[in-house]
Formats: C-alpha cells, structure tokens, sequence
C-alpha cells in the first residue's frame, strides 16, 4: 500500500521520465539557441524538435507556438488588444467567462473598462445566449473561454461558442492548459483562434508554457521586447531543458491520452460512488461533460481548509480547487459563478487523478473521508444545533 496518495494532478503532477531525461540532455548543451555556430544548432534543434512535438499535440503548425515562462503568462500575452484576422477589425474589447484562472480574469493588456464577464449555467458551463446577446453591439471582441475548469472539470463548448464569436467579428481565446493531456486539444477542432498550455501540467517540468496561435491571427503585440526570439513574438533567450522537457511530455502524453483517459474515468467513478455514501455529498458538475480526472465535491457544513488538513495527516494530498492563490484556501468563485452560496462554495473539496493514480489510491482516499466525514461532519452538526 502507498505511503502517501497524491490526489492533486490539477496542481501540478509528476515530472515524466521521457521529460526528465530530455532536460538531462539538454542540460549537457553549451550553445545558445540563438547563436549560428555547432553548439548553438544543438541547441535551437531541441527547442525546434520541442516546437513540433507541442504543434502535433495541439493540432498547429510549428511556427504558431510560442514559448513562455509558464501559462500565467501564457494568458497575459494572449490577451492583447488589437488583434485580428486578415479580413476583420481589431479587437477592442474583452469577454472573459466568470469560471476562468485568475491570470485570465486579470484580462491581460486591455483596460478595466474594456473588460466584461460572461456568466455561466448552475452545471458550470458558459451561457452560449448569452454570449451571443453580449457580441451583438458593440465593436468586435476577444472572448476567452476555458476548455475545461480547473475545479469541477466541466468541458466548455468552445467549438459552439468560436461559432458565436466569428459571426460577430470577434477572436477566441481558450486557456487548455487544464484540459491538454487528459482529452483531445485541437485548434482546429476547437476552432479558436489563440490555445495557451502548461507544461507541468502533463508531466513536464514548471515554468514553461506556450501560447499557440490559428494560421491568420495578425495585430499580436509582445509582452517582453528585446532580442528576436521566438520570432520576434517573446524577447529573452529560450528556456533549452524546460522546453524539451516540455515537448517529451507532450509526445508521451498523446500516446497514452486514451488509454489514461478510459482507465481515469473508471478510478473517478469508483471515488465518486464512494463519496456519495456520505449523507448530503454534492458532486459539482457532474451532469456536465467533464475531465476523466477530476472531482469537486463538498457535504454541507463542512470546511475546505479543515478537510485538506484532515486528509493531509491521513496521508491523501487534495486541494480546495485552483492551486494559485500563494496557500490560500478561499471560497471558491467557480463555485459562487454557477449560483452556489458561501456555504457550499467555501467547503469544495477538488481530488483530481493522474496516470499513476491507482485503485489502492482510491480505496485510501475514500477510507480517509469516511474516518474525516465522521469526525468533522459530526461536530460540525453539533456546533450548529
């Protein structure tokens, strides 16, 4: 039996053996990428091979993807204003659905006053009418939708909602880095017109990321100036070893994408039945599509905090939802956006599952929330009686 379980792979998970020994062969390079001598090609061949690796996954072409410090920033140089297609006019407003990451909801380089939020229905997934009723007047818009919610999982229609978009002269961002790896990430698919992805979220090292742009995205305006890297699109010499790491990951992780996904789906339906024999136990989203991984769950009266804590000194490592807020448990606002009080939105629990993740794991983490829900629920009931 496992000493510890780690039920946390929303977070961040395990570093890959095809990623760690990529960075181990990059670490023995001495070239610069951007330097024309023998060192330097070896180098700029690793981020080039990383590059192509990154496009197959994300269903893009090579010179599309470009490389960051992570998917904060990722998202940061997404959200631009000005951008276009060949055919259309800039963006110059901004609609972010109420469920994103918090880089997304910062809005990036437009104006406070250009920003808008876009609700979503009670089983955590954008109101497309909405959506289409916010883009009919007005100059053209960027709208940032997530493939998947890092909390309750839940897929966003993002194919239906580019439909809405393009028709009213507007871009589609998406942010996928909590979807790529666990479910098939296309641009094309999507239809969108920027992807941002996370490197440690699929079993590469963290601190690398990318955004991925549509062929004819035009008006993109860089965050960090300086030399010409990344095809002039990020100044700052490449990140060699993360981005190879980076692109080992994802060639391992579309190999296994369906097998992870059918073995995942299983093992989460297993935990899920074992939550509902708690009295009460609220599974979020589960009427939605969602990732084959992911579990965001509360009983009423219980405290996130208080549980995470539980579940720590039993040895299980889970989460209250996104991993960014510096340790922070606080109530969730994916939660509060589809219509949840403080109650049930301070008390979510997210256990998310990874490739290792095994029944044993399951059957730990179910045997620890039955000794929690006893202890705490019970006091709790007790204090409010």
């Amino acid at each position: 039996m496992p000493d510890r379980v780690y039920l946390d792979w929303n977070a961040t998970t395990p570093l890959r053996p095809e990623a760690r020994a990529a960075m181990v062969e990059a670490w023995e390079i001495l070239g610069n990428p951007s330097s024309v001598h023998a060192e330097g090609r070896q180098a700029r061949k690793l981020v080039e091979d990383a590059r192509a690796a990154v496009a197959v996954a994300i269903g893009a072409l090579p010179q599309n993807v470009i490389f960051t410090s992570g998917g904060t920033e990722a998202n940061a140089l997404a959200l631009t204003p000005g951008l276009r297609r060949a055919s259309g006019h800039p963006v110059q407003r901004l609609v972010v659905s109420a469920i994103e990451h918090a880089s997304v909801l910062t809005g990036g380089r437009f104006p406070a006053g250009a920003i808008t939020s876009l609700g979503v229905t009670r089983s955590g997934l954008v109101d497309l009418d909405r959506l289409r009723s916010m883009l009919e007047d007005g100059p053209p818009a960027l709208v940032s939708v997530m493939l998947a919610n890092n909390e309750t999982g839940a897929v966003q229609p993002v194919n239906e909602a580019a439909g809405i978009v393009h028709a009213a002269g507007g871009l589609l961002h998406v942010d996928a880095i909590q979807a790529f790896g666990k479910i098939p990430c296309d641009i094309n698919v999507m239809n969108a017109d920027l992807v941002t992805l996370s490197a440690h979220k699929i079993g590469g090292p963290k601190g690398v990321g990318a955004l991925v742009l549509a062929e004819g995205v035009l008006g993109f305006e860089p965050l960090l100036r300086g030399g010409g890297q990344e095809r002039g699109h990020r100044a700052g010499t490449e990140n060699v070893a993360g981005i190879a790491g980076f692109g080992a990951a994802a060639r391992a992780a579309m190999a296994a994408l369906d097998k992870d996904a059918m073995r995942l789906e299983t093992l989460r339906n297993r935990l899920e039945r074992g939550l509902a024999q708690t009295p009460g136990a609220i599974v979020f989203s589960a009427e939605a599509p969602r990732l084959p991984n992911t579990t965001l769950f509360t009983v009423p009266g219980l405290n996130a905090e208080t549980a995470i804590i539980g579940f720590d000194l039993t040895c299980v490592a889970v989460s209250s939802g996104s991993a960014c807020s510096s340790g922070k448990v606080q109530p969730s606002h994916v939660l509060e956006a589809m219509g949840y009080g403080p109650e049930l939105a301070k008390g979510a629990v997210r256990l998310s599952l990874g490739w290792s993740t095994s029944e044993a794991d399951i059957d730990l983490a179910i045997k620890a929330w039955r000794k929690l829900a006893g202890t705490l629920l019970t006091g709790e009931r007790r204090n409010t009686a």
